[in-house]
């Protein structure tokens, strides 16, 4: 066994060595600047299936489904869809979906997941995705307006369990755009005005309908635990409301997802166990104060189990001014342009002793806004042709993906012991002029 295996952040032959928490669990630096992803070099895997490419570990998917499931043991857990919706990755996950449209519920049930394992939610349900969802015969929705209510009164199949989705008003502190819970937005039901209650009211009034539980999501990009155990104790007081007011005990607290991860060396990772221990610890004593029953957990993460999982791969077309431009953009990830996302980059499979410098990775994309990440050290030396490798890119890329510029999105490869697998494959010129009917 060589050090490298036994440390695999441990540079070889003057490489810098892997970021800690960045990359996936089974990533290791080899001799020549390669590295191998599940066992397998990324190098090869470039070549064979061109860039830029979308990597998963399997490994690593699998592992934060055992931790999170050790975590919060008795939880029910919901993948967030939304943050890659693909059916090899629900299957490998094993959990219920978290859905939010009429493509999402359909992606669900032919990954296998049982209807009643599904739950919808989103501000706007069209009649198709309520369609869907009923057909589905999807276990909760979750109710995220008056209007809503209404329409599942008139149309849902008798006994469809309700979610009433609460705005707590917690500030999670993450970036604005990914905040949710806070007054003002345009998500749910807001406690501190009352309408959370009159809205559980309004269920409770529908005899087709069966009011499930409360739902509320903080945002993305959580790290402060401390917002989850605030909105467990919020959203029990209104648990105890509801029985004051309606003489009905709920039996679910849906706390949503956003559980962080670092995106770059040096960044705080999300504190699971603390998170697990704070909520549950929170949980069982608002519960004991109001002498209320103990809900069931339900949790809906979605970043965390699959960003670490995944590595993108592009080929340096050109180098000019401080930029390297790569073969990629903001097609496949927009999440730089939409809200200052930052990444690192590596340069893989080329050995060089050149001195590092900050450099800014460009897309190929028609937009001076098309930066995929900035101030990232690689070598002076780096050329067209060098490949490269961008970690935490598991989560909103492939979810997010346009065909801006008619460019067709990258396959997805999922790799484990020493074998790749494709999941999703390149979209062709074909595909793009399908749609067409000029």
């Amino acid at each position: 066994m060589t050090l490298a295996e036994v440390l695999p952040s441990v540079g070889l032959a003057g490489e810098p060595p892997l970021e800690p928490g960045l990359w996936p669990r089974t990533t290791r630096l080899t001799e020549g600047g390669d590295l191998t992803c599940g066992g397998v070099r990324l190098t090869r895997l470039a070549a064979r299936f061109g860039t830029p490419v979308q990597v998963f570990d399997e490994t690593e998917i699998r592992g934060r489904a055992e931790s999170l499931r050790a975590a919060f043991p008795g939880a029910e857990i919901a993948f967030a869809t939304k943050a890659l919706p693909v059916r090899g990755v629900l299957r490998v996950l094993g959990f219920g979906a978290d859905v939010c449209s009429a493509g999402e519920i359909a992606m669900a049930r032919s990954a296998g997941v049982p209807g009643e394992r599904i739950l919808v939610h989103g501000n706007v349900k069209t009649p198709e995705d309520l369609k869907a969802a009923f057909t589905a015969h999807a276990g909760r929705i979750v109710a995220d307006s008056a209007d809503e209510i209404d329409q599942l009164a008139a149309l849902a199949p008798a006994g469809q369990r309700v979610l009433v989705r609460v705005t707590p008003g917690v500030d999670a502190h993450t970036h604005r755009a990914l905040a949710t819970a806070v007054e003002g937005q345009k998500f749910g039901f807001s406690l501190a005005s009352g309408a959370a209650l009159e809205a559980v009211g309004q269920v409770l009034a529908q005899p087709g309908l069966r009011a499930a539980g409360l739902h509320c999501h903080l945002g993305s990009q959580v790290r402060d635990t401390g917002a989850y155990a605030e909105a467990v104790r919020r959203m029990v007081g209104l648990l105890a409301e509801v029985r004051e007011r309606h003489g009905v005990t709920l039996d679910q607290i849906d706390l949503g997802g956003g559980f962080a991860v670092p995106y770059r060396a040096g960044e705080q990772a999300f504190d699971l166990t603390g998170a697990a221990r704070r909520i549950l610890g929170t949980l069982r004593l608002e519960c004991e104060r109001h002498r209320l029953p103990v809900p069931r957990l339900v949790l809906e993460p979605g970043r965390w189990l699959v960003a670490t999982a995944g590595i993108t791969l592009y080929r340096v077309a050109a180098v000019k001014n401080g930029f390297v431009a790569v073969d990629g953009g903001m097609s496949d990830n927009p999440r730089p342009a939409l809200y200052g996302a930052r990444y690192t980059a590596r340069l893989v499979g080329r050995h060089t002793k050149a001195p590092r410098r900050p450099w800014i990775i460009a897309g190929r994309h028609c937009e001076a806004g098309d930066v995929l990440a900035e101030d990232v050290p690689l070598p002076a030396d780096i050329r067209p042709g060098d490949l490269l490798a961008v970690p935490v890119s598991g989560a909103y890329h492939h979810a997010l993906a346009s065909n801006y510029n008619l460019v067709g999105r990258p396959p997805l490869v999922a790799v484990a012991d020493g074998a790749p697998r494709v999941l999703v494959r390149r979209e062709t010129e074909e595909d793009l002029l399908r749609r067409d009917l000029g």
